[in-house]
């Protein structure tokens, strides 16, 4: 069935496509963020301040204030339903949890601790943004006296902030942009050619993709870029040669991260990404 057999209107049916796309940008960001985190946990625990700053960073500017726009906005359109009420009390009350959660990583004395407090924050989200997709914007967009598209401009203008990823050419559904060049990147030391792995890796957090869902692949990445610092680096583990989303971190930040194959399949491509 089609997300427009689901909406009173057509422009509806548009807008609930784009909210799911949204959600689906979020988790891909945070997923990266905490990817990254558990990542430097788990390799170098030394290394975990970076990464936790980066994830609390990104639900600062972009995780909470969502949050708060859609109370605003689509939840109190919502509660006005009679059948939403109760679950959209429910989804606050998980808001504040989300929050909760947040004021927990930033305050961890331990890198385990952290590592907890941001595995949970990612499953709680996840589950959250399933509620809200499945059951909220669904409602929505097919109660005829509401109108999503207008509750959810309505909302993106009380968040009044920009995602730096959403610049990215087709990071919208995870694939690549064919209008976007696909070059090859110039590469530095062997490209792992050799098998000597091309650059010295320690303490650097990797990122393995390969069992990422294909739409969120793209933000995850994006999110685990965030999150490394001017000076650092990280080891991206993909299931092919990733030129359209080489092209597409190049697109959305020019020069900033410089690129070495440190494999080439036939399982797995390893890339080396440093952060200028």
């Amino acid at each position: 069935m089609s997300a427009l057999t689901l909406a009173s209107a057509p422009e509806d049916a548009t807008a609930l496509e784009a909210a799911e796309a949204h959600h689906a940008h979020l988790v891909g960001q945070m997923a990266g963020h905490v990817g990254l985190l558990l990542t430097a946990a788990e390799s170098d625990p030394r290394t975990v301040e970076g990464p936790r700053t980066g994830l609390v960073a990104f639900c600062e500017r972009d995780l909470l204030p969502h949050a708060a726009a859609e109370e605003d906005t689509l939840y109190a359109a919502a509660h006005r339903l009679p059948d939403a009420r109760l679950l959209v009390e429910a989804l606050i009350g998980e808001h504040r949890r989300l929050a909760a959660l947040v004021d927990a990583l930033r305050g961890a004395a331990a890198p385990v601790a952290a590592a907890a407090d941001a595995r949970a924050l990612q499953v709680l989200f996840e589950e959250h943004v399933v509620k809200e997709n499945g059951m909220v914007l669904s409602l929505l967009a097919r109660e005829p006296g509401v109108s999503l598209a207008q509750l959810l401009g309505d909302m993106h203008g009380r968040v009044g902030h920009h995602t730096p990823t959403d610049g990215a050419a087709g990071a919208r559904d995870g694939r690549g942009d064919s209008t976007v060049n696909d070059q090859e990147p110039e590469e530095t030391g062997c490209g792992g050619a050799c098998g000597c792995g091309g650059a010295d890796e320690a303490g650097v957090p990797e990122l393995d993709v390969r069992q990422v869902p294909h739409a969120l692949r793209h933000a995850t990445v994006f999110g685990a870029l965030d999150a490394v610092p001017a000076g650092g680096a990280m080891v991206l583990v993909a299931p092919h040669d990733p030129l359209p989303l080489l092209a597409q971190i190049e697109h959305r930040a020019p020069g900033a991260f410089a690129v070495e194959y440190l494999q080439r399949g036939p399982e797995a491509w390893r890339l080396l990404l440093s952060h200028h």
